[in-house]
């Protein structure tokens, strides 16, 4: 009799534990969970869409993801020609013209000269680079910076209220004032 006295007590006791630890591992999880939501709750996202210009077939995707201080923009083309491309933000957001050019010149709220970004000579905060097309006219171009932001109260930081122009040719980084990148073929506005 006291021996299943002795394993009833026994089971009692190791149930006992195992729900305390199961409990535990339960508010461990809850608690993780709640973190990963707390930090996504700061994550912003904007996506707009590209189209063509200049009697161009040139169509796409713009991601601007905003998270930790950084913006990334991720950009997605079709409709190319072979070979690279210069890319910009542009100082309004309107893509009225046929031409783009309603759009403004560079977004170059510091007074920069064109350049490369990130040379200590300077850049405009629009002068994002160049990409290159594939044989089928696709192209990706993924871009991060600390310099961007969307919607703060930074004049010199914030993205909305601009476009993105996807130009012709190829940014020479040293041509005054935008590196003779050539027509507009493709343009979105960021909302303001």
């Amino acid at each position: 009799m006291k021996r299943i006295k002795l394993i009833a007590l026994s089971l009692v006791i190791m149930a006992s534990y195992n729900c305390k630890e199961a409990k535990k591992e339960s508010k461990e999880t809850i608690d993780e969970v709640t973190t990963e939501v707390k930090e996504d709750v700061n994550v912003e996202v904007i996506k707009f869409s590209m189209e063509p210009k200049s009697n161009s077939t040139v169509k796409g995707e713009v991601m601007f993801t905003q998270e930790a201080g950084k913006v990334t923009m991720v950009a997605t083309f079709s409709g190319l020609s072979k070979g690279e491309h210069a890319i910009h933000l542009h100082e309004k957001a309107d893509c009225s013209s046929d031409d783009g050019k309603s759009t403004g010149g560079h977004w170059n709220p510091t007074h920069e000269p064109h350049g490369k970004w990130g040379v200590a000579e300077g850049y405009h905060k629009g002068d994002i680079g160049n990409f290159v097309a594939d044989g089928e006219g696709n192209a990706t171009k993924d871009f991060s910076t600390d310099q961007w932001c969307i919607g703060c109260d930074d004049e010199n930081m914030n993205i909305l209220g601009k476009a993105v122009i996807v130009h012709q040719g190829v940014d020479d980084f040293t041509s005054q004032p935008s590196g003779a990148a050539g027509a507009r073929i493709s343009c979105t506005g960021i909302i303001q």
